[in-house]
């Protein structure tokens, strides 16, 4: 869009520099007319091509921690004494304990 408006620009001003220079009257006021409608009308065209409204800002989602996975249970077995009804041990039970 911006080399739109900057082709627009240099032919303008071109143009302007190409015509034959004439001497200026007092007495004629078309060429003032001209000028200021040919200065209206690039204004308006070079205006209009920069003038447009701001992309949208672009939102990125925050980032999402997320934590570790938490470690596996710890497991062992051991032997636990089994008692009879006097409180002697008569042998062992296997057990398992997991922290």
């Amino acid at each position: 869009m911006k080399a739109v408006a900057a082709v627009s620009l240099a032919i303008a001003l071109f143009s302007g520099s190409a015509t034959i220079a004439t001497p200026a009257r007092a007495d004629d006021a078309g060429a003032a007319v001209a000028a200021g409608l040919g200065g209206l009308a690039i204004g308006a065209i070079v205006g209009g091509a920069l003038a447009r409204p701001a992309p949208p800002p672009v939102y990125y989602p925050t980032p999402v921690y997320l934590a570790p996975p938490p470690p596996p249970p710890r497991c062992w077995v051991e032997q636990a004494p089994v008692f009879d009804e006097y409180g002697y041990p008569v042998g062992y039970h296997p057990r398992r304990i997991c922290q």
